[in-house]
Order: C-alpha cells, then structure tokens, then sequence
C-alpha cells in the first residue's frame, strides 16, 4: 500500500448496513402486501371471479407467499437501481477519473480500483468502515479513493459538512486514514468531538481551520455532490469497482466484486 496522494445540494437519504433505508424495503414491502390485498377484493369480480375462492385459500393458507412477492420486487428494484448507476457511468466515465484532491491508498496504476462515496454519519458507513480497512489491508494492489459526500446534514445540522471538511484537512497533513477511522468510530459527531479527533490524531489545529474554510474545500465538496447527482447515486455508502457498482454494500461482497475484476 501505498502512502497517501497528495453550499451542497438537497441532500440524499443514507443506506443503512443492509440497504433497507435506500432501496425502500419497508414501502416496497407495504406496497407488495397492499397490492395482494387489492387483487383478493378485486378477485370476484375480475377474470369470471376468485377460481372459486382457491386464490384467497390459497394465500391465507401459505402467507409466506406475500414474503415472495415483496423479495421479488425487491430484488427488481435493486437490480434497476444498480444497471440505472452503471450506466450513468460508462456514459460520464470522466466524473470518476483520478483526482489528487481525494485521498487514496494503494498503486495509482493498479488494475482495480475502488471508489467509496460516504457520510460520516450515515450508519452503514459506520458499520461497513472496520470492514472497509480490512479491504485496504488485504488489498495492497488495489486502489481505494475516498469520495466525502456529506448529504446528511438537515436544517442548523451541520455535523456531516464539519466532518468531511476535516477528514480533508486531516489528508492535507498526511493523517487521513487514522482521522477517517475515529470520525466512523465516534457514535455522536459534533464540532466540537470532531475538532478533538483532529487533534487527537496529531492533526495541525491552525492550519487544519483554516484549510476547512478554503474555498478550494467548498469546491472539492460541490464536484463530489455533482459527480453524486449525475451518476444518481441514491444513498452512502455507496461503492464502485472499476465503474460498476455493487448492489450489496457488505465488505464480503465488495471483496468478491474486486476478485472478479482482478480478474477479469
């Protein structure tokens, strides 16, 4: 592994460790038992009615089948959502190209490379980033390049912004991935526990301010929010191997998308 390379939009809801939040399972699953729902009433009076009631026996004998339903539009959705990204990708390939402003690890000529796009509040990023560092450590001919897409921030909030502005200040002084690491790790960010994992890290108080406030940040957030946008990204984390997207944030199955690349 190598060492380090040297006003946001409407924000975007957050992935949790298992996707429910972005990909909408509890309204896909409220949707799918509402539209079993509708077609038993509907039953007698469509196609000549219910096949003597067998439909409707049918299903409250076997409830499981309603689970059925709303895995399989669950898995369509997901696997829209997912062929959606990536083809906004092959068609804006140069939104994802290098740039030395993001901090990275690994080989800036590797054959595989793994961009990561997060929140340092979102909870599936918090979940996945032991898992994540793993990854890194196991994959020395890798590139990983991390991408702050603060986008959780409502109203006054401005925890998600403070953090990836100082995971950033934190890079300019070559203490990214320890920073990286405690911000994913404190349970309750605010400024002020964010400024104290700055210097706790041995991080440049004066300097680290005042990179923070540049306007050179302000633009570096903007690009990523735009790179977000344009490719539709939906939520945090969200990863992209070689350009494609995973449909599963689980560092196992990150590491099976970066298997099949190396060797493809």
């Amino acid at each position: 592994m190598t060492d380090e390379t040297p006003a946001s939009p409407p924000p975007a809801p957050a992935r949790d460790p298992f996707g429910w939040l972005a990909s909408g399972r509890g309204g896909a699953a409220a949707l799918a038992v509402s539209v079993v729902a509708l077609g038993l009433a509907a039953a007698p009076y469509l196609g000549g009615g219910d096949f003597g009631g067998r439909v409707r026996a049918y299903l409250l004998a076997n409830p499981g089948v309603l689970d059925e339903v709303v895995q399989a539009r669950q898995q369509a959705e997901e696997t829209g959502r997912v062929e959606t990204i990536n083809r906004a990708v092959a068609a804006n390939a140069a939104l994802l190209a290098p740039d030395p402003r993001d901090p990275a690890f690994g080989p800036s000529d590797a054959r595989v490379t793994v961009i990561q796009f997060f929140d340092y509040r979102c909870p599936g990023c918090k979940a996945v980033a032991p898992g994540v560092l793993a990854l890194v450590q196991a994959n020395p001919d890798v590139r990983f390049v991390f991408k702050e897409w603060p986008i959780l921030d409502r109203g006054g909030e401005t925890s998600s912004n403070h953090a990836a502005r100082a995971a950033l200040a934190a890079h300019q002084q070559g203490r990214y991935l320890a920073v990286h690491q405690a911000l994913m790790a404190e349970a309750a960010l605010t400024p002020e526990s964010i400024d104290a994992i700055l210097a706790a890290n041995g991080v440049d108080m004066v300097r680290a301010t005042a990179s923070m406030a540049d306007t050179g940040t302000d633009r570096q957030l903007a690009d990523i929010h735009t790179i977000g946008a344009t490719l539709g990204l939906v939520g945090t984390p969200t990863f992209l191997i070689n350009g494609r997207t995973t449909a599963s944030i689980d560092p196992q199955e990150v590491q099976a998308a970066i298997t099949a690349a190396k060797a493809g």
